[in-house]
């Protein structure tokens, strides 16, 4: 049988999250292949990517760097080993928060307004909640992680935010706050063309869809969603046109919310988590198909297989 490797782990601060998603995966895995684990950290990468000669094609689940980003799909490039993730260019573009919805503002998508900061400038809080009102968001825009997001409510959390979120990544962004319901909708290619799950709700207990509400169960998640049959298929139909649009290819996740039933793009995940606590095996069991048929679906679509 053909050997697969599932490349998982990564720098990010969801590591441990990546394993328990690929440990679903391998478990769940089409019966004429052979799925092999390939844990990697800022350690170990190299000598555990040095795959040519044992696998015949690979899947990255690493949620954030190097995968998400695109530097592992780069590297694979470069050993002409095939991939089922999407690409190099679409995966760096999607992984990063404010180009990813700048970009897709620009062709007619509404997004949040947002400003953009690097490591070392100098926060004028007082301007930026003058331009973007109170609350608002301030997250990592460089790096998949659910870690250093904050809400911020008045001016004095303002300078402790952008310091959580430079501990995660090199850039970050203040956006302004969404009033509405969040939702999310998971897309992937199959034989018969794109396919768009049914949306998740995401209620959370806590402020927002923190880790703790992503993966300490402080969140409900309501699968279909409570909203009507146009208003899902207006947001299913947006995130397909966002997934090729990007050019993703295998999963995506696409989370929106809605603001007086118009939606508004918040993030593109290429990587969604596949733990037992996550979104997109909700979705799928709600669409009557189990985890070990689409992957095998995904695996004949993307490598032909």
């Amino acid at each position: 049988m053909k050997r697969i490797g599932l490349i998982c782990g990564g720098f990010s601060s969801e590591y441990h999250i990546s394993i328990e998603s690929a440990q679903i995966i391998q478990k769940n895995f089409p019966d004429h292949l052979t799925c092999i684990l390939v844990e990697i950290s800022r350690e170990n990468w190299q000598e555990r990517l040095e795959l040519e000669e044992n696998i015949a094609a690979a899947i990255i689940y690493t949620h954030g760097d190097p995968g998400e980003n695109g530097r592992i799909q780069a590297y694979l490039d470069m050993c002409q080993i095939p991939y089922i993730n999407s690409g190099v260019l679409a995966s760096a573009l999607s992984f990063d928060k404010w180009y990813c919805n700048q970009f897709l503002k620009g062709f007619g998508f509404d997004v949040a307004q947002s400003k953009l900061f690097h490591s070392g400038d100098q926060i004028d809080a007082a301007s930026l909640t003058k331009e973007l009102g109170l609350p608002l968001f301030v997250k990592p825009s460089d790096s998949g992680s659910s870690f250093g997001i904050s809400k911020v409510k008045s001016l004095d959390d303002v300078q402790i935010a952008f310091e959580s979120a430079f501990k995660e990544g090199r850039t970050a962004v203040a956006e302004a706050f969404l009033d509405g319901i969040e939702v999310t909708c998971g897309v992937f290619r199959s034989t018969s063309g794109l396919v768009a799950l049914p949306l998740t709700e995401i209620v959370s207990e806590t402020e927002f869809f923190d880790y703790a509400a992503k993966y300490d169960g402080k969140s409900k998640e309501i699968t279909p969603a409570r909203v009507s049959e146009q208003i899902a298929e207006e947001v299913q139909d947006q995130a397909k046109k966002i997934y090729e649009l990007l050019g993703l290819r295998a999963l995506a996740r696409i989370d929106f919310m809605l603001v007086q039933n118009k939606p508004f793009v918040i993030e593109v995940n290429t990587t969604p988590g596949f733990s037992p606590a996550s979104i997109v095996p909700q979705m799928l069991g709600v669409a009557g198909m189990r985890i070990q048929d689409f992957w095998k679906e995904i695996i004949k679509v993307e490598l032909n297989m």
